[in-house]
């Protein structure tokens, strides 16, 4: 019995390698980097690794130089303008090659970083540096919602040893739980941008991926009978967003014909206990899935999931009483 159960299991992990490897082989066709290099993540090959060159990153930061954050919160054609100026330092082969990773559903993410440093010290005028490449790095691929938390296109909050937050999201002494976000917002949200801004001693806090054709029992709960049943999704007070949301865990099919999802089990309100249940099995299979990635972050650099087929989440710190990590988000929609 165990050696035929052994042959089943790698039978269906050999299926698995040469379905994702059909997946990649039907990717869209990448341009020549020029100023940055990609390459798969050392953890997996859905993940790509785009790194800006030292030049590339001196060029951008002498032509943006001229715009404080404030300009770009205040004008919000200059977040376009400020994502041209990358794309044209590149020979306008990033946007086109980080758009080929996002409508890609075997990839559908990247880690951005940049060698080199630009010509600023570490401080506020540095942070004000990273907050403008993530801004053009997010309009190249699409347009960033209103962050209500916040009150700009971006939100940017700290996660300190202690807290006293009405979410998970600052709380630095625990796992914060795989998912999507913009379960309850009206705006559509196709992508999501984390980028860390700062950090002191932090030992710990891995950004955490699952891909959902990774994830062992989607099959389960996507042919459920409550997968396709509307929840409600409201929201804790800090995210300053009174309105309550209405839709399934699993609201739409790609052109592909698989699933997206959108869930979080903070933020679900279920009305019966077959919800309860339903969004409890979920939460806890996702959480003891062994695919997920755990990705550390550098200062300055963003990690970039396309929101429907990538849940996330963040590993829990080590403890120490002036543990600071600074994060920034930006999440929107696909204007391609």
């Amino acid at each position: 019995m165990s050696i035929i159960y052994g042959k089943a299991i790698a039978n269906y992990l050999f299926q698995e390698e040469e379905k994702m490897t059909a997946q990649l082989s039907v990717a869209p066709a990448m341009v020549n980097p020029i100023g940055f290099s990609i390459e798969n993540h050392e953890l997996s090959a859905r993940l790509q690794v785009v790194t800006l060159s030292e030049e590339t990153v001196h060029r951008f930061n002498e032509q943006v130089a001229q715009w404080p954050v404030q300009a770009l919160e205040y004008k919000p054609f200059l977040r376009y303008q400020v994502a041209h100026i990358l794309d044209e330092i590149t020979e306008k082969t990033l946007g086109a090659s980080l758009n080929s990773i996002m409508t890609n559903r075997a990839q559908a993410a990247f880690l951005l970083k940049y060698d080199g440093q630009p010509d600023i010290e570490v401080g506020e005028l540095r942070t004000e540096f990273d907050v403008k490449l993530s801004t053009a790095i997010s309009h190249m691929i699409g347009m960033p919602n209103h962050d209500s938390m916040y009150g700009q296109y971006y939100a940017r909050f700290t996660v300190r040893n202690v807290d006293n937050s009405d979410s998970y999201l600052r709380q630095a002494h625990r796992r914060m739980e795989l998912h999507n976000d913009g379960t309850y917002v009206d705006e559509r949200t196709d992508f999501v941008l984390m980028q860390k801004l700062a950090e002191e001693n932090m030992q710990g806090g891995e950004s955490l991926i699952l891909h959902l054709d990774d994830w062992e029992e989607l099959d389960k709960f996507y042919n459920h009978p409550m997968a396709k049943q509307d929840i409600v999704w409201g929201a804790p007070k800090s995210k300053n967003v009174d309105k309550k949301v209405v839709h399934p865990v699993f609201f739409e099919e790609d052109k592909q014909g698989l699933p997206h999802m959108l869930f979080i089990d903070q933020f679900a309100e279920p009305q019966n206990m077959a919800q309860g249940r339903y969004l409890f099995e979920m939460g806890e299979s996702l959480e003891a899935d062994p695919n997920y990635l755990a990705i550390p972050l550098p200062p300055g650099a963003m990690l970039v999931v396309q929101n429907h087929c990538w849940v996330h989440g963040r590993d829990k710190f080590v403890s120490h009483p002036d543990l600071m990590r600074e994060l920034l988000r930006q999440r929107g929609h696909f204007t391609q």
